[in-house]
């Protein structure tokens, strides 16, 4: 790890300076900010913590951090996965929660302007009182945009939308010398070069701090229905999704789980919602489909095919959410699996790992065969149409460190597995602290597997240091020349 100065007296001066009232030490710092949602990373306190209200602030916070070489970690609403909101060096959190307005809506060019700290559920109401909606649609509907946008994370609807990166059209951004940029413009469409807007998108704060941004939007879908399809097997669930693409049907979401993680979600909210038990047979797990339109005629239809589909494949029954309420419930269910989790356990860890959609069964039943080398609980979901599963380890009686031991060996095996197939460590909860070396590994046993396919590999770095883009050319020309003679 880097070497950093220690904050002086003299320097939290100058901060307070800058944000008056809003810099806090010592005890009056926020403990949370030790952390994300997943403290088995690693947890630190800063040194200091600044609720920053503006560009401005945040840039002449970070022209005091580079000048005095003081490390500092910008924060939201702390729901990440992967620890990339601790900081693990002490220095200076950034909190960007006040950040918060919802600035200006274009409606001709079907964009919204926002500070960072506004939250996916703000702009989704309010998205809808416009009659637009943002497709972007994580589990966590109480993190930040700019949170969202810095890990990717596209959530449920992503099958049929895509991903975050899809919906950012620009960007300002405060660099670590505290310099201000902007990338990207309002338009729909570049070939302008270089897109340093994708290269912050995903980057987890690590190149800079995001201080407002430009999304876009779409109309908003005028019907929209979920089903509620129960099965006897997981493997018979998952076995499913790959039809409604072969049968040129679009779901906007399209979600698989287990039963056991249901049991949790339910209990937590103290409501159930979905059916344990179809005819006398135990529903094992579910999938949870939902499809969006512009007229209820269009909508019947599908609904009427979708139902012949899963049935055909094996279903138990097709239960259909078709009123507001009912969708609430079905999806509340869903989007509480991980507090539902939370709640029950005492040690947690999890894996987002991402494989092409037709592996996602064989995948799935790699991780549940080695399931009993293993002394904790494996519970599985995920969104199943983009091939995109969250993978959760539970223990209630284990100790830390065998549970950590037996953990990393369980990623390791399930990353390795990933990769083998053509996967990714992470869909959209981002590496952070607790993904690097499963990243690292992930790269090894791609190149390992490039070169003996006879593919040769490009290295952008050399000594430790980005090369040229000419030089990079240069043995790109070479190589095909080689190559093709």
């Amino acid at each position: 790890m880097a070497q950093y100065n220690q904050v002086t007296p003299e320097i939290v001066e100058r901060l307070q300076a800058i944000a008056p009232g809003r810099v806090y030490t010592g005890a009056d710092v926020n403990e949370d900010y030790s952390r994300d949602e997943m403290p088995i990373y690693g947890t630190r306190m800063p040194d200091v913590a600044i609720d920053a209200m503006s560009t401005e602030e945040i840039s002449a916070i970070m022209k005091i951090c580079n000048e005095n070489h003081i490390p500092v970690t910008c924060r939201g609403a702390g729901t990440g996965l992967a620890g990339a909101c601790t900081p693990i060096a002490g220095g200076v959190v950034i909190c960007t929660m006040k950040m918060k307005k919802i600035l200006s809506y274009d409606t001709d060019n079907f964009t919204v302007t926002v500070q960072p700290g506004v939250l996916l559920n703000d702009l989704a109401e309010d998205a809808l009182k416009q009659g637009l909606l943002y497709p972007p649609d994580p589990g966590e509907k109480f993190a930040t945009l700019g949170g969202n946008v810095s890990t990717n994370a596209g959530g449920m609807r992503a099958v049929k939308y895509g991903a975050t990166r899809d919906y950012v059209r620009s960007m300002t951004v405060v660099l670590p010398s505290g310099e201000v940029v902007k990338f990207g413009s309002s338009v729909s469409k570049t070939s302008s070069g270089y897109s340093l807007l994708n290269l912050m998108i995903g980057s987890e704060g690590t190149l800079g701090i995001i201080t407002e941004l430009t999304l876009k939007l779409i109309p908003a879908p005028k019907v929209t229905v979920s089903l509620i399809v129960p099965y006897e097997s997981l493997p018979d669930a998952i076995a499913t999704v790959p039809q409604f693409k072969k049968a040129h049907m679009n779901p906007q979401a399209l979600e698989f789980f287990e039963r056991e993680i249901l049991i949790s979600s339910e209990e937590y909210l103290g409501k159930a919602v979905f059916p344990r038990n179809v005819g006398g047979t135990d529903v094992g797990a579910y999938l949870l489909v939902t499809f969006d339109g512009e007229t209820q005629e269009e909508i019947d239809a599908i609904v009427e095919k979708a139902a012949e589909l899963v049935l055909d494949a094996g279903a138990l029954d097709v239960l259909v959410a078709d009123t507001p309420a009912k969708m609430k419930d079905a999806w509340a269910a869903r989007s509480s699996f991980l507090e539902g989790i939370e709640e029950q356990t005492k040690l947690l860890d999890e894996c987002d790992v991402v494989v092409p959609t037709s592996r996602i069964a064989d995948f799935v039943g790699y991780v549940k065969s080695i399931e009993p080398e293993f002394g904790f609980a494996v519970k599985s979901f995920g969104h199943a149409g983009d091939g995109n599963l969250h993978i959760y380890t539970c223990a209630n009686d284990m100790e830390l460190d065998e549970f950590k031991k037996q953990v990393d060996t369980f990623m390791t095996k399930i990353y390795d597995k990933a990769t083998e197939m053509g996967g990714l460590v992470s869909g959209e909860h981002g590496i952070g602290m607790g993904k690097i070396e499963y990243l690292a590994r992930s790269r090894r046993a791609a190149e390992y597997c490039a070169a003996h396919l006879g593919w040769a590999t490009v290295h952008c770095t050399e000594n430790g240091a980005m090369r040229t883009i000419e030089e990079i050319q240069a043995e790109v020309r070479a190589l095909a020349e080689k190559e093709l003679g």
